[in-house]
């Protein structure tokens, strides 16, 4: 016997997934940002005083 559909649960797991998604999308994208830009930044001169 198959089962009664219940599209509204259906619907909310398909949304969670696809947000979950974008929201690791968006994560890898931001970490891709934050290495690229440090990669830019030169070394920060030392202040360490040498004698």
């Amino acid at each position: 016997m198959a089962r009664k559909p219940n599209y509204q649960f259906e619907r909310m797991e398909r949304d969670r997934a696809k947000a979950a998604k974008a929201a690791e999308k968006a994560a890898a994208k931001q970490r891709e940002r934050d290495e690229a830009a440090a990669a830019e930044q030169p070394a920060a001169p030392s202040t360490k005083e040498e004698n």
